[in-house]
């Protein structure tokens, strides 16, 4: 970067002409816009008709050379603009200077060339409305944005030496539905601050150097990052987001969010990230009324408003925007190496009346209260993220009844990959939080799952989401003493990894974070210095260890084929007992919870075979702060009706604390 554009950066403007003349950055000896096109006829039909799905390859600021000399090619979709200008520091932000060329298609694309501006310039869109208004709009497309509260975008570029080859040969084998899957959530901006400056926001490539190892070391398969788009406001936790195509400025730049993905890919971890298409924030210089008219947006408000968010809902219907977020969709994987999408909000899109009172919301054409143009929008959006890159794997965070979110687009599914199981969540906390004496009377809560655990393929998430202002962190919905807490942790995740379907856990229940999530400050990472914390981290570990290596835990994640109920009857006891399966019976597991605090000496549980049985986990081990109450000598079946099984065993049950066996291989 030269001299020259360095200074441009620190002397940005925002928005305001007020600014603009604070700044009185000169003038260049620059020559005017020239009318140079990217796009073809075809990509022009493609567009119009919403099948144009790498809209970032011609909008936006591109970096081009043109008879030998370098400028910077500028497209920008307003079709109800009277006049656009780019504006910038590089023209003094003279809104006459550099005036682009309407497209003679009606595309409503208005491009243009500018000579010798490259990489690092800062510029806005000044764009005149039908009726007069001056507007002073980001770009959409920018691959990256000024660091808030200023709003300009920034000529950049994605070009980055990727060093994940061999990650990239083998993530079908592990984005396949029948792998483990067990993601660690994480907030970049909290998950870490500088030690030294609790204010300062680390650098993706700073993050890079403690997350990798982190997370390598607890075992999980992959992470997924909250937003990481641009989005000016923090506490909206990056789900109001103004630049699509841009990486949050905040952090660094996009190629050091490309060497944290790179590092996490050469250790073998996959990264998913947030994807937010159902509504974004009507900040001025965003893509709120873009150009003077509801463009991207819905006109009507009770299609085009989001009550909750107080923000603005995409037009699925419109062709040009369905371009824009498929594109946008694709981006990620192609630009980022990104390994999939966790897209936000699902249910606020498929319903037109969502969040909405009965005269808010308009029926769709058959009456009824789907939106069809959303529904649309999502299976097109899996059809050409899997058609693109097959081997990656879209999940949708939706908590409604709608059917075959993650079931094929051909046998009318939305073709998503999977879905999070938001009633498990809620039952399972909600059991959790029980003291443990009044636990008999709700034991359907923990084995209600299990009626439609197989109609979906379900992701199991204990999210952020749970743990913000006013929930409590895990630890403390817990109830009991401070032992009984963990224990209660513990033992919960051990049911979590042994239940079908893939996990996801939020940054710091790993260990027990005792505070609520602050999105403001990092993890308390001191915590790890005390003995419940340090346990509770070692039975992470040891539950993605053997939800990795127990292939029973993960080949049927899916179907009925890998689970079967022992006993849900032992109430009293409030005892659960039951198997995880796989194609080879000799793989089967055997999981048994004690679910209250008393321990259970000499406990008889039928088995699915007969042999010699060993506890290959048990979460009371001291080394996770448990008491130690261990079955340490395998323990041979005998011919005894239990359980409606042939065979039983008998084991010591210890208090609050979950127990996996497995046959040994010289009984097998």
């Amino acid at each position: 970067m030269t001299k020259s554009t360095i200074k441009n950066k620190k002397n940005s403007s925002q928005a305001s002409s007020q600014e603009q003349d604070l700044v009185a950055v000169p003038k260049r000896d620059l020559k005017p816009v020239e009318t140079i096109t990217r796009f073809t006829d075809f990509d022009i039909h493609l567009f119009k008709q919403g099948k144009h799905f790498k809209l970032y390859e011609k909008l936006g600021s591109h970096v081009m050379e043109v008879e030998g000399v370098t400028g910077t090619y500028f497209a920008v979709w307003a079709p109800n603009a009277s006049q656009i200008s780019v504006i910038g520091n590089f023209n003094g932000w003279n809104r006459e200077e550099h005036k682009l060329a309407a497209r003679w298609d009606s595309s409503g694309i208005w491009e243009g060339w500018i000579p010798n501006i490259g990489v690092g310039e800062v510029y806005k869109y000044l764009i005149v409305t039908s009726d007069g208004q001056h507007l002073e709009k980001s770009d959409p497309f920018a691959l990256w944005c000024e660091v808030a509260p200023r709003t300009a975008s920034i000529v950049w570029d994605t070009w980055y030496e990727w060093n994940d080859a061999d990650w990239m040969k083998i993530r079908k084998e592990k984005n396949k539905l029948n792998a483990p899957i067990s993601v660690y959530e994480v907030h970049l901006g909290s998950w870490q601050r500088d030690p030294s400056d609790p204010e300062r926001y680390l650098t993706y490539k700073e993050i890079a150097e403690t997350l990798v190892p982190y997370v390598k070391e607890m075992g999980f398969t992959h992470v997924e990052l909250m937003p990481i788009m641009e989005h000016p406001y923090p506490p909206s936790w990056g789900y109001q987001i103004t630049g699509y195509f841009s990486c949050a400025s905040r952090m660094g730049t996009p190629q050091e969010l490309m060497y944290l993905i790179d590092s996490l890919h050469q250790e073998g971890i996959g990264v998913y990230i947030d994807w937010v298409p159902s509504h974004f924030p009507g900040d001025a210089h965003g893509l709120f009324r873009f150009d003077g008219t509801s463009l991207y947006e819905h006109e009507d408000p009770r299609k085009g408003y989001h009550p909750d968010w107080k923000s603005y809902i995409f037009n699925y219907g419109r062709n040009e925007v369905k371009s824009f977020l498929i594109s946008n969709s694709i981006f990620w994987m192609d630009r980022y190496h990104t390994d999939g999408l966790r897209v936000d909000a699902v249910a606020s899109m498929l319903y037109l009346d969502y969040s909405r009172k009965h005269n808010e919301w308009i029926p769709n054409e058959f009456g009824g209260r789907e939106n069809l143009e959303a529904i649309a929008l999502l299976r097109e959006m899996n059809i050409a993220a899997y058609t693109e890159f097959p081997d990656i794997q879209s999940i949708a965070e939706e908590s409604t009844a709608f059917p075959g979110v993650s079931r094929p687009v051909f046998v009318g599914g939305l073709g998503f990959g999977m879905k999070w199981m938001m009633g498990w969540m809620n039952d399972t906390l909600k059991y959790f939080e029980k003291d443990s004496a009044f636990r008999k009377w709700h034991q359907d809560q923990l084995s209600f799952s299990l009626v439609y655990a197989f109609s979906e393929n379900f992701m199991l998430p204990l999210s952020h989401d749970e743990v913000v202002y006013g929930k409590k962190s895990l630890i403390n919905k817990m109830p009991g003493d401070e032992w009984q807490k963990f224990a209660n942790l513990r033992l919960m995740f051990a049911y979590m990894f042994t239940h079908p379907g893939t996990k996801l856990i939020f940054m710091g229940g790993e260990f027990g974070q005792t505070s609520e999530w602050n999105f403001e400050q990092s993890l308390d990472w001191h915590l790890l210095e005390f003995a419940p914390h340090k346990g509770m981290k070692e039975c992470m570990k040891a539950l993605n260890r053997i939800y990795k290596t127990e292939i029973a835990l993960s080949e049927y994640s899916f179907s009925s084929e890998g689970f079967e109920w022992i006993d849900t009857q032992d109430r009293e006891n409030s005892v659960l007992v039951y198997a995880r399966k796989a194609s080879d019976p000799n793989e089967n597991v055997v999981i048994v919870l004690n679910l209250t605090a008393v321990p259970r000496p000499n406990y008889k549980v039928g088995v699915l075979s007969a042999g010699t049985w060993e506890e290959i986990f048990n979460s009371d081990d001291t080394l996770y702060y448990g008491s130690g109450q261990l079955n340490a000598t395998p323990v041979k079946s005998e011919s005894s009706l239990w359980h409606g099984k042939e065979n039983s065993i008998h084991l010591n049950l210890p208090p609050m604390a979950a127990v996996i066996l497995k046959k040994t291989s010289k009984s097998k």
